[in-house]
């Protein structure tokens, strides 16, 4: 066929042919790229070249580049793809300029060379198992690679000059030099050519030479980090990151947080510029870079949902058992004791609900952010543990030691050039998974600010140091936080037991107040699952089980009725990748009902007690049953969330954030009704309440405990004194001031 049409073809045996000396015969290599561009057809179709025609487009529409898929190649030529992949610095400028003779060839009338664009090629699809950052040795240097990770850092685009013009300021001599591919720089020369010549009345200086910028050609670049996936890291290892150097297309392809493979070549470059001159080892170091030559963006929906047939068959035929919601609760932190409704929703959030796209470029969040807020030794924090482990995409970070600029993104300055760069932290760095927060309560106000955008929108908006862009973070928050007095205060409400804003409450799906409350029954049984852990009675070995019980009807789960984590993992992906459930309108209507019955019910209340709830109630909370009502039905891998679901989802809600707001409706005179029975009880609170007057005069500030100390001397109950105070509290009489330890009296 070939012949027939009066082309010159070359047989793949002698690509490799090499002339005098060991090199590579140019011409002969060039043009069997020229004929792989020219004649490969896809799937084997007539006359459909796809290569040609896609070059040929992207050169129309001024997009100088031609993305190759490597499989094509290697099935083109195994000799050839495979010398390509042991010399990619040789063959890849070769690849570039027969696509432009392609180009050349093709278009008429025929253009010049000098006069035509550059052509950039990507590699696609490297068909080799991906080498971790931490596995790059000497040996792959020089070598194409393919690099997996996450981008944690990218530069602003830069202009880089691949040739410049130099003019001798003497004698007016103009001589080219051109930069190297990569980090490479240029040497200019700090003498003329012409220095000794006779001819020049005087001799040309040192450093006689100034660049003519109208002469030069440029090119964009761009400098990335990437840095190794969170779950990929070996325990008690500090994550590894490379640099990237990309340019041309390449510039400005994906931002921080994105997920990619990186097809390019391992290079090095000198770093002694950065090193003292007196160090003897400056001259042998090298840095090493990899000079990007494709990028593969993955899918967060798509990186953990390969299954195989077995593994689908074996998801299926779990999602039919008829109390499949009960294995799940029962699979999350088994060493746990209790704690069902919690675990329930841990799995909703694991689960998550249905993300929606609306006209005018408006989405809806699926994810589910779930609070944990209780004493000391209740497990919050191995709930947090076990959702890490557990979770396909995962970070773990304690609010202590996080600030506003690692939870979101920062803007670092670069230390040779002074430039600004982005930095991604730990919510985009979990896009498409959970971040677990724990001591949520230790961040500065200023810090859990910052994450408002990010729970609600899952965005984040960078506007400094002259950087302006969004980031995504399609995350779940799971946070775990004590009250502000370090265990709950049954004589303070609510909302003196919780130092958050509403603004970020209302951002949390559900709610937990967890007590530590003491039961004969229910610590003999905890101690007994407690000592059962300890001797491997039940075989799930060791593990924190200083936890209560949320609700006093729990039982001890099962070992036997458990999900492996492996097995539950996988269903995760499974479901949060294939099923997207909608409800069903007889569903719809049922939360409507149910949603402004909440509202009525907690409007009464505050209207009774005189204080609007610390834990609001807010067309938020609508969408957060809409979620949790689709994430039961995920776990069912059903559709259509139907009133089964929405009824659980209800449940769910009323033992959690509903509760909570309930309880966070202060303590009035209504409350003082309840004592009546208790004369005594009532006359001892009125007592303290008149003593405290008569101590704290109108517009004076003082502190709680040196005031408790005060009524204790004159005969006072401690248990009254507190119970006063939260009166007055909720009357507005007085005000808590510098997280509560002083108060000042308004009325």
């Amino acid at each position: 066929m070939d012949w027939d049409r009066s082309e010159v073809t070359y047989s793949s045996q002698i690509v490799g042919q090499q002339v005098e000396n060991g090199a590579i015969d140019n011409k002969v290599v060039q043009s069997k790229f020229r004929q792989f561009l020219r004649e490969f057809r896809e799937n084997g179709v007539e006359e459909t070249f796809l290569y040609r025609e896609r070059l040929l487009n992207n050169y129309e529409t001024r997009n100088y580049f031609i993305t190759i898929d490597f499989d094509d190649l290697n099935s083109f030529d195994p000799e050839l793809s495979e010398r390509f992949r042991e010399n990619p610095s040789i063959y890849l400028p070769l690849f570039e300029n027969a696509a432009k003779e392609v180009v050349a060839m093709t278009k008429f009338p025929k253009p010049s060379k000098d006069d035509m664009s550059n052509i950039q090629v990507q590699i696609i699809n490297v068909a080799r198992q991906p080498i971790p950052i931490r596995q790059l040795q000497a040996e792959h240097i020089s070598k194409l690679v393919r690099v997996p990770g996450i981008i944690t850092s990218s530069t602003k685009p830069r202009c880089k000059a691949t040739k410049i013009t130099l003019r001798c300021t003497n004698c007016k001599a103009t001589i080219s030099r051109s930069s190297a591919r990569g980090f490479g720089t240029i040497q200019i020369p700090r003498s003329c050519d012409n220095s000794s010549d006779e001819k020049n009345d005087r001799p040309c200086p040192v450093d006689p030479f100034e660049v003519i910028a109208d002469k030069c050609t440029f090119l964009d670049i761009q400098k990335l980090k990437l840095q190794e996936s969170p779950e990929d890291i070996p325990t008690g290892e500090m994550p590894r990151h490379i640099w990237l150097f990309c340019e041309r297309n390449l510039v400005n392809l994906v931002k921080p947080g994105a997920r990619v493979n990186i097809i390019g070549i391992y290079k090095i470059f000198d770093m002694t510029l950065n090193t003292k001159r007196n160090d003897r080892y400056a001259s042998s170091v090298r840095k090493p870079y990899i000079e990007v030559i494709g990028i593969e963006e993955i899918n967060i929906t798509q990186k953990h949902a390969t299954f195989t047939a077995e593994e689908e068959e074996a998801i299926r035929d779990l999602s039919r058992l008829p109390n499949i919601h009960n294995l799940i609760q029962s699979s999350i932190s088994p060493a746990i004791w209790g704690n069902k409704d919690i675990k329930l929703a841990i799995a909703c959030l694991l689960f998550g609900g249905s993300r929606k796209s609306l006209p005018g470029n408006m989405k809806l969040r699926g994810d589910i952010n779930v609070l944990l807020l209780g004493d000391p030794s209740v497990a919050k924090s191995q709930f947090l543990k076990f959702v890490d482990q557990v979770a396909p995409i995962a970070v773990y970070t304690s609010g202590k030691g996080s600030s506003a600029a690692g939870l979101t993104a920062s803007v670092i300055k670069e230390a040779g050039t002074g430039e600004f760069h982005l930095a991604a932290g730990a919510m985009v760095l979990a896009d498409g998974g959970v971040v677990c927060i724990d001591e949520f309560d230790k961040m500065r106000e200023s810090d859990r600010v910052a994450i408002h955008e990010a729970m609600e929108q899952q965005t984040i908006s960078i506007a400094k140091a002259g950087i302006t862009t969004i980031l995504n973070s399609r995350s779940s928050v799971l946070a775990a936080a004590n009250p502000i007095f370090g265990r709950y205060d049954e004589l303070r409400t609510t909302s003196e037991n919780i130092d958050f804003e509403t603004t970020i409450l209302s951002r949390f799906d559900l709610i937990f107040i967890i007590r530590d409350v003491k039961d004969v029954n229910r610590d003999t049984r905890l101690a007994q699952h407690i000592m059962g852990l300890h001797i491997n009675v039940n075989g799930r070995g060791t593990g924190n089980s200083n936890n209560n019980n949320n609700n006093n009807n729990n039982n001890n789960n099962n070992g036997d009725n458990e999900i492996s984590p492996d097995l539950l993992s996988k269903y995760i992906a499974y479901a949060r990748h294939k099923i997207h459930p909608r409800l069903t309108r007889k569903a719809a209507d049922m939360l409507k009902n149910h949603y402004v019955s909440f509202r009525r019910e907690t409007k009464q209340i505050a209207v009774e007690s005189g204080q609007i709830s610390a834990i609001p109630l807010t067309v938020r909370q609508l969408e957060s049953l809409i979620r949790i009502a689709e994430s039961l039905a995920k776990m069912q891998l059903a559709q259509e969330a139907n009133e089964e679901h929405v009824k659980e989802a209800v449940r769910l809600f009323k033992v959690s954030t509903l509760k909570a707001a309930k309880e966070g409706s202060g303590v009035g005179s209504a409350d003082l009704g309840s004592f009546a029975g208790n004369q005594q009880y009532l006359e001892s609170v009125q007592k303290a309440e008149r003593n405290i007057k008569r101590r704290l005069p109108i517009g004076s500030k003082t502190n709680v405990s040196k005031l408790t100390q005060d009524m204790i001397k004159k005969g006072l109950n401690e248990g009254h004194i507190n119970k006063a105070l939260s009166i007055m509290h909720s009357r507005g009489e007085i005000e808590y001031r510098a997280r509560r330890r002083q108060i000042y009296r308004l009325k």
